[in-house]
């Protein structure tokens, strides 16, 4: 049996079979995300000789409906998926009662009471709230925008999480007013020195960056769709106030453990109560050994890239160590970008050698067009016990972005120049 009742989000946005990914996450997030750059498209589509008379602008509803009849054809196929695979499915908010006995509690709230010899928690993360006045009341996260029913307007991102940056980067590429307020710095725990290239680039784009700063109030100034709103903000290292005005405020701050609703104190299932994280052994077990656990909520697992969380252990080993590390990089140009007049030396290639096992590639950054794809490939060399000598005799596939790995020269240390030269 599967439970999945998806808690409405303060603004009421629920979702159907398929956890965050599908509904909320990595899947609208990329749509939102191509349909941006499609955008920069038709800007360098002239370039390239096209020529088009017609005012081009960008409708919200339009896109937001195709992404939301994709969904609904993805959360239809995992129905199926489940019924075929003889899985009984209920749309209900799961709690433990007492040892091997749950409650599950419909939208009507009508109770059913069920027994099992295992249980599985897989509860996942939500998007984190403030706790200021007006936060809850009028502004939305993650889990409202990719449905939104309007064109978020003028929009202030609060944070500097991944989340919060592709937003921001696609609502930017819509012709949105996108501004960022950021904590303190861009993207904890991924190398910094991509992460800064990351803001750099944002903001020729037209992103603006309110560094320091941190909502303590929101008010509402207008209702509408989307209505008007008035953010006051303080200075994280002095006393200054600023206020701002804004259509939309979304918050991306962090996400929280969905483990503290589910009744898991009421069999003995250990949380780390700061983190609302699980710890769990080898095979996933609780505490309790016929609970296990897997996801995001699993307390010392990454959420996302291990790779990149991996670069800050490498970077504290490098400052507080032995140096056992050797990193080659180069900037790039990608021969798409060269026509368009896009700019030059803004794509960024890194990686990271283990000196002391044979110049084995522990660390990959990319930063540029389809990063994803090209990171895919890599990744499974690197299982394979990539090395620097293996890049080094591989023939690039020409022209691509993922043939500079296998031309990288230059290491970091040696302090030379990477700008690019030729093709």
């Amino acid at each position: 049996m599967v439970l999945d009742f998806v808690v409405p989000s303060p603004q009421g946005t629920s979702w159907g079979l398929g956890g965050t990914c599908v509904n909320v996450g990595c899947i609208p997030k990329k749509l939102m995300h191509q349909a941006a750059l499609l955008g920069q498209a038709l800007c360098d589509s002239r370039k390239f000789g096209w020529e088009y008379d017609q005012q081009v602008k960008h409708n919200w509803e339009t896109m937001t409906k195709a992404i939301q009849n994709h969904i609904s054809s993805l959360n239809w196929g995992y129905r199926l998926s489940l019924r075929e695979k003889a899985v009984a499915y209920v749309n209900s908010y799961g709690e433990f009662v007492e040892h091997h006995k749950i409650k599950a509690t419909n939208k009507k709230g009508q109770e059913t009471y069920y027994t099992a010899a295992q249980f599985v928690i897989a509860t996942g993360e939500r998007p984190r709230y403030l706790g200021i006045q007006g936060d809850k009341e009028y502004c939305i996260t993650s889990d409202d925008l990719f449905s939104l029913p309007y064109c978020p307007g003028k929009t202030l991102v609060v944070g500097a999480s991944y989340v919060a940056l592709e937003c921001a980067g696609f609502l930017a590429g819509f012709g949105l007013d996108v501004t960022v307020m950021v904590r303190s710095i861009l993207l904890r725990g991924f190398d910094q020195e991509m992460a800064e290239k990351v803001g750099s680039y944002m903001e020729q784009h037209g992103v603006k960056f309110l560094r320091k700063f941190i909502p303590v109030m929101i008010q509402q100034l207008e209702k509408g769709s989307p209505g008007k709103l008035k953010v006051l903000a303080k200075s994280t290292e002095g006393t200054e106030t600023i206020e701002g005005v804004y259509n939309t405020v979304l918050l991306a701050i962090g996400r929280d453990s969905c483990t503290r609703k589910i009744g898991l104190e009421k069999i003995g299932v250990k949380i780390n109560e700061k983190s609302g994280k699980i710890p769990v052994n080898d095979v996933e077990q609780t505490s309790v050994p016929y609970v296990c656990a897997v996801g995001d909520i699993l307390e010392g697992k990454p959420e996302l890239t291990p790779v990149a969380i991996q670069s800050g252990k490498l970077l504290a080993r490098r400052l507080f160590g032995a140096s056992l590390e050797k990193i080659y990089h180069t900037l790039f140009w990608p021969l798409e970008w060269t026509v368009a007049g896009r700019e030059n030396n803004t794509c960024y290639a890194k990686i990271i050698c283990n000196k002391l096992d044979h110049d084995r590639v522990i660390g990959f950054h990319i930063l540029g067009p389809n990063a994803g794809e090209v990171t895919q490939g890599f990744a499974a060399a690197m299982k394979c016990g990539l090395t620097k000598q293996l890049l080094d005799d591989t023939i690039g596939i020409h022209p691509t972005c993922g043939e500079v790995f296998t031309t990288l020269e230059i290491t970091k240390s040696s302090g030379l120049d990477v700008t690019q030269k030729g093709c």
